[in-house]
């Protein structure tokens, strides 16, 4: 793959609470790929596409608002509509990485009737 790498040496000057290590990055890689047609080489990095895209779900963020220190909020939204898109009974690629590093948090049922306290 080729990135194109900021002059820090690829690495962004603030870290986010939102943000997972590289190592944890590197398990769902393969899946995240896995959307991508291979016409032409890589000029971005996925692992601060997620990363944005971990930070809008966090923070609850614009689009237009995502700090500059992350690829272009275009980019980045590209990247989460293709990885949101259904994929059958599994989820979209989005929910299958956010399960795979136990990043999602449960869904309520929105048919169950609400609970009464005690």
């Amino acid at each position: 793959m080729i990135f194109d790498i900021p002059e820090n040496g690829g690495m962004r000057k603030k870290a986010y609470p939102s943000d997972i290590t590289r190592e944890q990055f590197e398990q769902i890689r393969p899946l995240l790929e896995s959307a991508r047609k291979r016409t032409k080489p890589t000029t971005v990095d996925f692992y601060e596409v997620f990363c944005a895209i971990l930070y809008l779900l966090k923070s609850g963020c614009q689009w237009r608002m995502l700090p500059g220190e992350f690829p272009k909020w275009r980019t980045v939204h590209s990247y989460f509509a293709k990885w949101s898109e259904p994929r059958g009974e599994d989820g979209s690629l989005l929910e299958q990485a956010l399960k795979k590093n136990r990043l999602a948090r449960p869904v309520p049922d929105r048919g169950a009737a609400p609970q009464r306290a005690s």
